[in-house]
């Protein structure tokens, strides 16, 4: 990752660790799904709502460039947030085109979406 100087590795790490599962979640598990009648949510809270935890996902491994960024800010560093979900989903999309040959362009990608 290059978010420029890192002032603490741990919680930059977590950071990252935290928005690539994410991208997994939105990628694979997670998805609203409203009555057909009323057009209210189903799911109303977290108990029902699949999310993906530590468990779900593989060992992630980050590493950071650590290069400061003049641009960003005086002393270099910038912010890890939520930087390392951008390329998740697109990433895993383009597995599941290698794997079947069939492009998926709608979140999340399910196996009913396949047939």
């Amino acid at each position: 990752m290059d978010v420029g100087r890192i002032m603490n590795e741990k919680t930059a790490c977590s950071q990252i660790i935290g928005s690539v599962i994410f991208g997994i979640g939105a990628a694979l598990m997670e998805a609203t799904e409203y009555d057909k009648l009323w057009g209210n949510p189903v799911v109303r809270t977290l108990a029902d709502y699949h999310i993906p935890v530590h468990l779900d996902v593989p060992l992630i491994d980050v590493h950071f460039i650590g290069k400061p960024d003049p641009h960003i800010s005086p002393i270099g560093a910038g912010g890890a947030e939520e930087i390392g979900i951008t390329g998740v989903s697109a990433a895993i999309a383009n597995a599941v085109f290698n794997a079947t040959g069939k492009r998926l362009r709608d979140l999340p990608l399910t196996p009913d979406k396949l047939v």
